[in-house]
């Protein structure tokens, strides 16, 4: 089952954006490529037509995946999230117990993840592991490294607006 793509608002309305203008823009001019390249001959050694084609594809296929996302969407309402508990749009201080370090991740829809920000996605390993928790609370992860251990030093609910 495909897992549910949580989103703001905000979010909504730039996956619609993407989705028109991948449709409505991109697609057109690909198109047209196809066009442009069929009239230059003999289709089975025609380099420029199959790269179109291929790009027509994969464009086609970009589309498909959005327009799947846009029926596994749930709108979340950041202001209605619970204090004290780990969940999407909260950002949480925890101690990595192996490595002794402190690490603070913010949960947010797969589409906002940001690494290199803190930002990751709900459905990351790590958020899987501490969705739910409270502060004081440990956590043991896997992770593809192997098992990770996190105690909760701190959470506290943002707003993506």
């Amino acid at each position: 089952m495909d897992q549910v793509v949580y989103v703001t608002k905000k979010g909504l309305e730039k996956l619609q954006e993407d989705i028109n203008r991948l449709k409505y823009e991109e697609r057109p001019k690909i198109s047209e490529k196809v066009a442009t390249a069929r009239e230059l001959g003999d289709l089975k050694e025609n380099a420029e037509y199959h790269a179109a084609r291929e790009e027509l594809s994969l464009m086609e296929a970009r589309i498909a995946n959005l327009e799947s996302k846009m029926g596994r969407i749930q709108i979340i309402d950041p202001k209605e999230i619970a204090d004290g508990k780990v969940y999407i749009f909260t950002r949480v201080v925890v101690d990595d117990l192996d490595m002794k370090k402190e690490f603070t991740y913010i949960l947010v829809p797969e589409a906002d993840a940001d690494f290199a920000k803190g930002k990751i996605s709900v459905h990351s390993p790590i958020a899987k592991g501490l969705l739910g928790k409270e502060v004081g609370e440990s956590a043991e992860i896997q992770v593809p490294a192997g098992i990770k251990k996190f105690k909760i030093k701190s959470i506290e609910r943002i707003f993506e607006e």
